[in-house]
This record gives C-alpha cells, structure tokens and sequence, in this order.
C-alpha cells in the first residue's frame, strides 16, 4: 500500500521538541482498516512505515492520533537537515506499508 499526501510540519513541545506531520483523515482511515484487518497494528497502534522525502528514506512507524482521528508521522532532525524544510513548511510525503 503506498499513500502519498503533503501537510505542514509541525512540533509538538514536551520535555524534548518533537516534530510531525499530521496525516489526512481519508487516508488514516483506509490505515487503521488496512492495519486492523491484516494484523499489523503494533504498540499503541503504530504502523511501520518506509517514509520517503525528497530523497531522504528511513523506516519508522506512524502513531495515532485520538484528538485528530488521524496519524502522525514523526519527523527526525536528520531527515529535515537533509531537505532542508522547518515548522510551517508544506512537506510532500511517501508513506509505503507492508499491510
């Protein structure tokens, strides 16, 4: 399953700042029923994912989000060095899924 979307990156201020992009509702739905179904939704279900940026890929997992009904994929500072994008920045996105 390959879904592709574009969302501003935003960050989430705890002890430490993290940093996210927030998934579409549609297609956090066809997630949870594709993840659901096929028995791949892991610890607090979160979903491992290939995500790619540009030319930046990692494997990471993208978690739900209660307030929303979406996911969230977070955003290491690694990859937002290597794209060169910050906090309001529309990022284009590649989330493929073993599902």
């Amino acid at each position: 399953m390959l879904v592709r979307f574009n969302a501003p990156l935003w960050e989430w201020q705890a002890k430490a700042a993290w940093f996210f992009l927030t998934l579409p509702v549609e297609e956090s739905g066809m997630i949870r029923m594709a993840a659901n179904a096929g028995g791949k939704a892991r610890g607090f279900g979160s979903v491992r994912v290939k995500a790619t940026i540009g030319a930046t890929s990692w494997n990471t997992s993208i978690f739900p989000d209660k307030k929303s009904g979406t996911y969230l994929l977070p955003v290491k500072a690694e990859v937002r060095k290597a794209e060169g994008f910050s906090v309001g920045d529309a990022v284009e996105v590649s989330l493929r899924f073993d599902l």
